[in-house]
């Protein structure tokens, strides 16, 4: 394995285990853990302008509109499609949204949890040829995912995780450019 494949895989290893670590106050991490509602007319708005907020006030500048969309579509799609577990699910009860942020130094990490934990269909490859995006693009894009296939292109990586009492997760991964942190707007 050459070099640069070596520090890449490195890197993604470094990255993983950065996720999977509980949030410690002490750390050099920062946090931030929303709860929302989907039946609550400007949750989406809400998510969105609190990802802002969070990421400026930490100085992360080089990733807010990315994250800000990618927050917009993963609580969007909890918004219009989530279906709360039967377990889960409290008759005349709003449906839960729960936002999370991990900043690192080198990487940010966002998880939208909701109740329903039907894993969500995440698009793979490319589901048409390019030469096909002529006067018609409407008619071979995808009808579903579209949301997720966003997300795709704006994060370094999108994964999912399933909660330990029900429901899902649905991660995504940004890397931190460290000389665009506290540069001012």
């Amino acid at each position: 394995m050459d070099a640069k494949k070596s520090a890449n895989l490195m890197s993604e290893v470094d990255a993983f285990a950065h996720w999977y670590v509980v949030p410690d106050p002490s750390s050099t991490g920062r946090f931030l853990a929303l709860t929302l509602f989907a039946e609550f007319p400007d949750t989406v708005r809400v998510a969105r302008d609190m990802t802002a907020a969070f990421l400026r006030g930490a100085g992360v500048r080089d990733v807010v509109d990315d994250a800000r969309l990618a927050v917009s579509e993963l609580v969007g799609n909890v918004v219009n499609h989530a279906v709360p577990d039967r377990h889960l699910a409290e008759p005349g009860c709003a449906r839960r949204v729960d936002v999370t942020f991990k900043l690192w130094p080198k990487w940010l990490f966002v998880g939208v949890a909701d109740e329903d934990s039907t894993p969500p269909v995440l698009p793979v490859g490319e589901p048409f040829s390019p030469g096909l995006m002529g006067d018609l693009s409407e008619a071979v894009v995808p009808d579903r995912g579209r949301g997720l296939l966003i997300v795709q292109r704006l994060a370094v990586a999108v994964w999912w995780t399933p909660g330990d009492r029900g429901g899902k997760t649905v991660w995504c991964r940004f890397d931190l450019d460290r000389e665009a942190m506290d540069r001012p707007d």
